[in-house]
């Protein structure tokens, strides 16, 4: 084997990260678009159509990443799967009704004969889009306060309440505010994105917005931090003994004050994530006030990356904690797929992911250039 059985799950731990900021960087950017388009920048329906067009020949691909993230948990981390999957089911129907809607939007709305035609599918993209932000925001808050389940003798995931009472109190204060710190940072890039794939009549238009937008985040990302520091943390004592019936709940796991913040005050060097990701941001929304797109898109891509990687550094080792019994807690340690699987699954990643960059670079290249409303009504 070419690592042992620690490292691969340490990897793993990084790649999901890697596939989770993919998703967020393409497929959270052309949400943020389609929410955008509708209600602040595009003034009538052909400059709608001049910015959707920005993203029509990469949403599809740029999904994939979201399809690839989610094989990639149930490959590598099963029990976070199961276990996910148990008490957020109805969150995530939500999410997949959403994105329902958009390709659905993208076909349709240039099918109809009236400007009530398209404005209607155009609020079904915005809607589409608008909601999985959200979702995936709420549902990292949820992981930062850990969720209510547990695992019985048998191995069988358990969530305190049923249908609605499991859902409601996952719409909590604090996952809500993370909810808008997603939104409000995609929405950063999509703005970016705009500014930077169309004509200055319309692109220049999103000078203010990419500013306020970049201020808006950096201000409830401030907000969330400060919050958080009140909250519990998880603390591994002991994993499990090699012959323990059950892995997950065998090991031991402690709450401790303001565990959110205990890997920075152990590694304190880790203290950057954060502050890149609020520095990043923050100049993300001066370049774009300034008209340098290109540039305030990468400092938004980092920020981006950052401020998941801050969630889970937070985190680490925990996956996914609990809330109700700490030893049912998931970390990469107890949560993931046997060695044979996780090198098997490398091995694909070490071929197949460098030709899916290669393939995306050369699309986008190809597709790149200025949209404007003549253009579109033209072809």
């Amino acid at each position: 084997m070419l690592f042992d059985y620690d490292t691969l799950q340490f990897i793993w731990w990084i790649l999901v990260g890697v596939l989770l900021i993919g998703f967020a960087l393409t497929n959270g950017m052309d949400m943020a678009v389609s929410t955008l388009t509708y209600p602040l920048c595009g003034r009538n329906v052909k400059e709608r159509s001049a910015i959707i067009s920005t993203i029509v020949p990469h949403w599809d691909g740029n999904q994939v990443w979201l399809i690839t993230a989610g094989g990639a948990i149930f490959a590598a981390w099963p029990e976070v799967y199961a276990a996910s999957f148990s008490g957020l089911y109805w969150a995530m129907l939500l999410v997949l009704f959403a994105i329902w809607l958009r390709p659905l939007a993208f076909d349709y709305r240039n099918h109809g004969d009236s400007d009530k035609w398209v404005n209607n599918w155009d609020i079904a993209l915005t809607v589409g889009s608008f909601v999985p932000m959200l979702i995936f925001g709420v549902a990292f808050g949820n992981l930062l306060q850990g969720l209510p389940f547990w695992a019985d003798a048998d191995a069988r995931w358990h969530y305190e309440g049923v249908f609605l009472t499991a859902l409601l109190p996952l719409l909590n204060p604090f996952a809500i505010l993370c909810g808008i710190v997603s939104v409000l940072m995609l929405l950063t890039q999509g703005a970016l994105w705009i500014q930077l794939r169309t004509v200055a009549e319309i692109g220049d238009r999103t000078r203010k917005l990419v500013l306020a937008l970049a201020l808006a985040t950096v201000a409830f990302y401030l907000i969330g931090g400060v919050w958080s520091f009140q909250f519990p943390g998880w603390n591994l004592v002991a994993e499990a003994p090699a012959d323990s019936y059950h892995q997950i709940t065998g090991k031991s796991v402690e709450v401790i004050e303001h565990g959110l913040f205990d890997n920075y005050a152990e590694v304190p060097v880790l203290v950057i994530v954060p502050l890149l990701a609020g520095a990043c941001m923050l100049g993300a929304g001066v370049l774009g006030f300034l008209g340098r797109p290109e540039k305030g898109i990468i400092l938004s891509s980092l920020g981006i990356a950052f401020t998941i990687m801050t969630a889970a550094v937070s985190l680490f080792p925990f996956l996914m904690p609990s809330s109700v019994d700490p030893n049912s807690s998931l970390t990469v340690w107890d949560a993931t797929s046997s060695p044979f699987t996780l090198q098997c699954m490398l091995f694909a990643v070490v071929i197949f992911v460098p030709i899916v960059l290669i393939y995306t670079f050369f699309v986008y290249k190809r597709m790149w250039g200025r949209a404007s409303a003549a253009d579109v009504m033209e072809h």
